[in-house]
């Protein structure tokens, strides 16, 4: 069974981790919430959340990174070398970097964006360092690396991400009525 890491870092956007989070564990995926700085994890809009983990500096026991935006979130994962050593050693060992909204800033910082297609929130692209070719699409995947442009998005990037793991999504979106509450085509 793979097994994924979601970082929240102080100032996330708590819309974005926490439907990450609710949307891999609806699809029994492993997933823990892994805390930059701490246990607990105040978001960009005051919601304080308790992390089952604390970064210890390594990735290594899992499949996928999760990076959830929200500047200020984005800006202390981007500014965490322990972190970019990280997600650099997993990106070479072949596993998936995701990353939605601002934290491409994160992969641009990283030199993972280099040669590489990436989507993000529109105003944020043109702060990445390194950055490969911005593309305007809701989520995009370039090989094992998976971005996504928001708030907004943060359903169909969920979605992505279980599918990525090879887990059938179809399931979890028809419990949770996405389709109707969407106006999303069903596959």
């Amino acid at each position: 069974m793979s097994k994924v890491a979601v970082i929240f870092a102080p100032g996330l956007e708590e819309g974005e981790g926490l439907t990450i989070v609710d949307i891999m564990r609806r699809a029994e995926v492993s997933c823990d919430i892994v805390g930059l700085l701490g246990s607990e994890v105040t978001g960009g809009h005051d919601i304080t959340m308790r992390a089952d983990k604390v970064f210890d500096g390594s990735l290594d026991e899992y499949d996928m990174v999760v990076l959830p935006g929200g500047l200020g979130g984005a800006e202390a994962m981007r500014d965490d070398e322990r972190l970019l050593d990280a997600i650099r050693k997993m990106d070479a060992d072949g596993k998936w970097v995701t990353a939605i909204c601002a934290a491409p800033i994160v992969l641009g910082r990283a030199g993972l964006l280099e040669g590489r297609s990436f989507t993000c929130y529109p105003t944020t692209a043109p702060k990445i360092e390194n950055p490969g070719t911005w593309v305007d699409e809701v989520v995009h995947t370039d090989g094992r690396l998976i971005t996504s442009q928001g708030p907004g998005t943060a359903y169909a990037f969920s979605y992505a991400l279980v599918d990525a793991l090879g887990v059938d999504s179809e399931p979890v979106k028809q419990r949770m009525v996405y389709y109707n509450a969407f106006d999303v085509k069903g596959e």
